[in-house]
């Protein structure tokens, strides 16, 4: 390596921002569902004022990550904080209706808490939910940090633009892929396995509806895939294990793929 190279680094102007790594910013996530969910906590809360403390710091923290990644001033960057923090507690009724739409729909779920601990659908909405609501207050690149962050932990990759309603339930959970302008209802189940894709990735199409609708009370099986931004899921309708989609269903429809399977008996030698 030489001087040109690193000048030509240098030129690139992605050095001398003090940016906090990646492992600081999903750090901080991390301690956001832990003050959401104390029983998921590394650290217990016991009290009010200990948790009343517990957000201060984390706000603060915030205020510290977006300001040098949006180059706004300290009160802007503050300001942004306070907001998120006021909206905060909708993102936490939210994540109350995903535990129970999880316990109430896996048999083998003991317990609500064991939801919170152990399981990666939960773990991927949860970070999905705090990033989208940085998302919808314009804040760059945390939102992606964090969901990404999740899909490296879980195998399951949700877009921060994504809209998705409450009572949303991921089972299993590795291989899901929900696309940025993908819209998902209400009290909507999906197994491992399942893309919810665009039929298109040419650049001209950013900014336009590229990923399908899901409307409430939809069951898709793993392995389906479904793509574009014009496909419409109807309401309370199945999706099959390994189908492929590209158009519109109705309501209350029941779509599966049938593949041919042979059975042979293999009679033992005498």
């Amino acid at each position: 390596m030489n001087s040109a190279l690193f000048n030509r680094i240098l030129e690139q102007g992605l050095s001398g921002k003090l940016i906090p790594s990646n492992e600081y910013i999903a750090s901080w996530a991390l301690d956001i569902m832990n003050l959401l969910f104390p029983e998921h906590a590394r650290n217990t809360f016991n009290t009010v004022p200990e948790l009343e403390q517990e957000a201060f710091r984390l706000n603060c923290q915030l205020s510290g990550i977006i300001n040098p990644i949006m180059g706004t001033n300290v009160a802007d960057s503050q300001a942004l904080a306070n907001t998120f923090f006021d909206q905060l507690e909708n993102v936490y009724e939210l994540l109350l209706t995903d535990i129970r739409a999880t316990y109430d729909g896996d048999p083998a779920a003991i317990s609500r808490f064991e939801v919170v601990r152990t399981y990666p659908g939960f773990f991927a909405i949860c970070f999905y939910r705090i990033a989208h609501l940085l998302h919808s207050l314009q804040v760059p690149l945390i939102p992606r940090i964090l969901t990404e962050h999740a899909h490296s932990k879980t195998g399951i990759d949700i877009h921060p633009a994504a809209q998705i309603g409450g009572h949303f339930f991921i089972d299993h959970g590795s291989g899901i892929v929900i696309g940025e302008t993908c819209t998902i209802g209400e009290k909507v189940k999906i197994y491992q396995g399942v893309t919810l894709g665009a039929l298109s990735v040419r650049k001209e199409m950013a900014g336009l509806k590229r990923h399908p609708t899901v409307e409430d009370g939809v069951v898709i099986y793993s392995g389906a895939t479904i793509l574009g931004g014009t496909t419409v899921i109807g309401h309370d309708s199945v999706i099959g294990g390994n189908v492929w989609l590209t158009q519109s269903v109705e309501p209350f429809s029941t779509i599966y793929h049938n593949p041919a399977i042979t059975f042979k008996r293999i009679q033992e030698n005498t």
